[in-house]
């Protein structure tokens, strides 16, 4: 399914105002995400940094774990956001997470400034392991 113009527009501004709830007292890196449900509703999370590093969540497994908490399994994009100068994908882990519910997912990725890179899932984890494969 393409995704217009206008609905990354949405996704963008609803994960930006995502960051700015960000937990990020240790690196101060606010990243918010917004995924697209295939009802057309933006579900978003933020990151949550945790003292023990390992414990911290990321903006993308905060947003699925909401959506899955609402019963919601189907995806047809995501958008993601930074501080960065530059666009920044998603962790290895959220990506594997990611393709737990999607077979392939077009991802923007945008910092703060505007700039853009989008990819797709299959592109940022080619080969990945899933429930087919057992």
């Amino acid at each position: 399914m393409a995704v217009s113009e206008e609905t990354w527009t949405r996704l963008i501004d609803a994960a930006l105002a995502a960051s700015r709830n960000a937990h990020a007292p240790y690196s101060g890196f606010h990243v918010g995400a917004a995924l697209l449900t295939t009802d057309d509703e933006i579900i978003v999370g933020c990151n949550v940094e945790n003292a023990t590093f390992g414990a911290t969540v990321c903006a993308e497994r905060t947003a699925l774990g909401t959506a899955v908490v609402r019963g919601i399994h189907d995806f047809v994009a995501l958008a993601v956001i930074t501080p960065a100068d530059h666009p920044v994908a998603p962790c290895g882990i959220c990506r594997q997470v990611l393709a737990e519910f999607c077979d392939d997912l077009p991802i923007l990725m945008v910092t703060e400034s505007g700039q853009r890179l989008h990819v797709t899932l299959e592109e940022l984890l080619p080969h990945r392991f899933t429930s087919k494969d057992f």
